[in-house]
């Protein structure tokens, strides 16, 4: 097995183990929720290096497929329709993974900014 090879496994046995320590923090979280106890973060022999993994985070609103001439011709003031309605639960994306989905909500102390309120946590993530 090569160099890169190892690599890669080590590094997805990584994500994996950061995939299942968030989900774990996110049950604790749900559970408190009901006294809104701030989440404990999770400690152990290995917390460390978990948490200094870096991860791409994306909400995902919606998509659309669209001939190239389409594309081309989008301009300032276009609309793309996507393919969910409005109210529509969006996909939380780690990594390329879908963990969660929940709802937009504005943030209480900045209504200029948006967040997500997690209404799932996926039992597995599988790659989207």
């Amino acid at each position: 097995m090569t160099q890169a090879a190892l690599d890669e496994g080590a590094s997805q046995e990584q994500l994996n183990r950061a995939i299942e320590e968030l989900r774990g923090v996110l049950h604790e979280e749900e559970q408190q929720r009901p006294s809104e106890q701030p989440a404990v973060l999770p400690s152990g022999p290995n917390s460390s290096l978990i948490m200094d993994i870096p991860v791409e985070v994306q909400i995902v609103l919606g998509s659309t497929e669209m001939a190239v001439s389409d594309l081309i011709g989008l301009q300032k003031g276009s609309t793309v329709a996507l393919n969910r309605r409005v109210g529509e639960a969006v996909d939380v994306m780690v990594n390329g993974r879908r963990i969660a989905r929940g709802e937009i909500t504005v943030l209480e102390h900045d209504p200029s900014r948006f967040g997500i309120r997690l209404t799932e946590v996926s039992t597995s993530a599988k790659p989207a």
